[in-house]
């Protein structure tokens, strides 16, 4: 569904994304991982539009949209979550998700707050999520597992097809990470997913396939098992006694 062709991000002198080339697929949730400082968020960025390349291209549905905005892409069906929570905290979880579905259907923020339409799909990304039940809670009163879930339910706003979620687990005990672990297969199922994560369990617990950045560039890419029985991989990143 996306395909980034040879994607490179330069601040000066530094190329933070190398050349990098990878294909995100509808039911496939594919794993980037790396030490920081590797490119990954940098990665994301410019897939979401957030950062406009240096060179390459990124192809969705075949049409390449390297040079779209950020808004423009997340109304064509690319959702993303972000390392640290842009939700409102004075405002409820139900206002945030409508809110970010009502950023994505091209409504301006300032009309149609009760649209019954923006508030059905907002109340379908809680139930995605799990968060039906805090619909009216503050979003700044939400524990740090639910917070994690509602920038998840923000990204689903309108119904995307891609899915890019940025350490999504940051944070989280072993009690909250086991509800996202099991949303992240789920949603797997239906859209084309890329996770940046640095828990190794999880991200070979759920990833179909795992790419693996070194500064800024494309060090492997296979299978959960191939990446672990790489020595390559080993010595850069998970160490010798991976």
């Amino acid at each position: 569904m996306i395909r980034s062709e040879n994607l490179t991000r330069r601040f000066g002198g530094l190329l933070a994304v190398d050349g990098v080339s990878l294909t995100l697929e509808r039911g496939r949730l594919h794993a980037v991982i790396g030490p920081n400082g590797a490119g990954k968020s940098t990665l994301i960025n410019l897939l979401s539009g957030e950062l406009p390349p240096t060179a390459g291209r990124i192809l969705f549905d075949g049409q390449d949209i390297a040079r779209w905005p950020a808004w423009k892409r997340g109304q064509a069906g690319i959702g993303r979550t972000f390392q640290h929570s842009n939700a409102m905290r004075d405002m409820s979880v139900l206002e945030n998700t409508r809110l970010a579905v009502q950023a994505r259907s091209g409504i301006g923020l300032f009309r149609s707050a009760q649209n019954p339409r923006l508030i059905q799909s907002a109340l379908a990304a809680l139930h995605r999520t799990g968060l039906t039940g805090a619909a009216k809670a503050e979003a700044g009163t939400l524990s740090h597992g639910q917070a994690r879930l509602l920038e998840i339910a923000m990204a689903l706003a309108g119904a995307p097809s891609v899915l890019l979620l940025d350490e999504p687990l940051a944070g989280l005990g072993p009690e909250e990470t086991a509800p996202i672990v099991a949303l992240l297969r789920d949603l797997a199922r239906d859209h084309a997913v890329l996770l940046v994560e640095h828990d190794m369990d999880v991200v070979f617990a759920v990833a179909a396939i795992v790419t693996v950045m070194d500064e800024g560039r494309v060090l492997a890419t296979g299978d959960p098992h191939a990446i672990r029985t790489s020595a390559a991989v080993r010595d850069a990143y998970l160490g010798q006694g991976a």
